[in-house]
């Protein structure tokens, strides 16, 4: 939504920022990246960090494969198949996602009859990359520090 500063501080209705985590819970993120993407939290987090990376259209991009997945509807998954395409595939958007030619090409030839996977060999190399890339640098952050520290309930009076 752009209205926060931090990973915390949003209460609008669009984002899953508003969930503000249990200390174990913040804890576990640093386990493993599928901990964080399996948390509303660690995702809202995360793609706070991602933000001032600028490359929170990774998680954009993911979250909106999540969402198609779901869907039954035919021509529900065609409309949303075409508008993932358009805010992420396509080379003429500004939320593009970094893809390889080769998963290119399978999106390419998914889209001449759409599904509701027609974008999960690129969701994979997305989840992949952020993994690999963001995420090291995400748990090495100050703001996964912070909220930490936030998180941590104050040592006892002497």
């Amino acid at each position: 939504c752009g209205n926060h500063l931090s990973c915390l501080n949003c209460s609008c209705d669009r984002c899953e920022i508003s969930l503000k985590p249990t200390l174990e819970d913040a804890r576990s993120w640093s386990m493993s990246f599928e901990k964080v993407m399996k948390s509303a939290a660690g995702r809202g987090c995360f793609r706070q960090f991602l933000r001032t990376e600028f490359s929170e259209e990774n998680m954009m991009f993911w979250l909106a494969c999540e969402e198609l997945k779901k869907e039954t509807n035919k021509t529900v998954v065609e409309e949303k198949v075409r508008q993932i395409y358009e805010d992420f595939i396509s080379i003429l958007s500004p939320k593009e996602v970094s893809l390889d030619s080769r998963v290119r090409e399978v999106i390419n030839r998914n889209m001449l009859e759409p599904t509701s996977h027609t974008f999960d060999d690129a969701q994979q190399q997305i989840y992949t990359l952020m993994q690999r890339d963001s995420y090291p640098r995400f748990i090495n952050s100050t703001a996964y520090t912070d909220l930490m520290k936030s998180l941590e309930e104050p040592p006892p009076e002497p």
